[in-house]
């Protein structure tokens, strides 16, 4: 772990107003797209850097806004890391977004999201709050293999069933998937039922499959020589160097994903989850002004 300061810590994209805290991260899941190389680490990933003035760059870009917006973060780097219990990094910047007001759209794996619930719930009457979770494994013993350093999937559904407990909107990343290891009905199936039972608004999945760019494909193929050996050259054989690698049941799969959602009024479509955790009624953004 390392310190920096940083220059600016809000990105805009395509409207959307996104964070990273921390770069890196050290769950050790063996796909995660942030090990490629075209996002430019000049330090090893594992070794955590550490935007130390990331509140005081928040506090300052939310003052300067004119107009109400959702916050994203997590997209990159888990908000949730280990380093974040000693540091509170995290905490801090959600404390700046409901103290003026904005709303929140936060990804993480981690059930340590748990101990901001509070802030969570005062973030979400105000203004308005998403919080986002990824689940691809319900094996547990598969689930350390894959995410070796983060909590089991089960676990994170307990964090969903306490959102939804406190009336906080939800929304599933069901990704990836990977192709002869997680890619099976049962698998799926799980997940997609634990979705219901928990009340989420959507379930994003885009293709039920895996993306590998340089990088992260080295990474993920030594992973599978150490846990899954001789499926590396099955990899190779199958899909060369492609960026997608869908499931070979990735069709009938989401077949099962699009009708179980469209059973249970959940979201399905990427773009229109998308929308829902950018979007802050203008309402909504009136009440936190009047709140605060």
């Amino acid at each position: 772990m390392h310190f920096v300061d940083a220059k600016g810590i809000l990105t805009v994209n395509g409207g959307r107003c996104g964070m990273n805290i921390y770069r890196g991260c050290t769950h050790g899941c063996i796909y995660c797209d942030s090990r490629s190389r075209c996002y430019q680490f000049t330090h090893p990933f594992e070794d955590i850097e550490v935007k130390q003035n990331a509140p005081e760059l928040l506090e300052r870009a939310l003052k300067s806004k004119r107009k109400k917006c959702m916050i994203g973060t997590g997209s990159m780097s888990d908000p949730y890391m280990h380093c974040e219990e000693e540091l509170k990094l995290t905490r801090r910047c959600l404390e700046i977004i409901r103290d003026n007001g904005f709303g929140l759209a936060i990804q993480t794996k981690s059930d340590r999201i748990l101990r901001d619930i509070d802030l969570l719930d005062e973030i979400n009457k105000r203004a308005k709050t998403v919080v986002q979770m990824t689940l691809t494994t319900y094996d547990d013993d598969l689930c350390k293999i894959l995410e070796p350093n983060v909590c089991n999937t089960k676990r994170r559904i307990k964090v969903l069933e306490e959102m939804q407990k406190r009336g906080i909107p939800t929304v599933v990343w069901m990704t990836p998937i990977l192709p002869f290891i997680n890619d099976t009905k049962e698998n799926i199936t799980a997940i997609l039922n634990e979705c219901a039972h928990v009340g989420v608004k959507g379930i994003i999945d885009f293709g039920m499959g895996l993306t590998l760019r340089e990088g992260d494909r080295e990474y993920y193929y030594g992973a599978l020589d150490k846990h899954f050996p001789g499926l590396k050259e099955q990899y190779i054989r199958r899909y060369g160097n492609a960026y997608e690698l869908p499931s070979p049941n990735s069709k009938e799969f989401m077949g099962i994903f699009k009708k179980f959602c469209r059973d249970h009024k959940i979201m399905s479509s990427p773009d229109e989850c998308f929308k829902y955790m950018n979007d802050l009624p203008e309402k909504y953004s009136q009440m936190s002004i009047f709140d605060l």
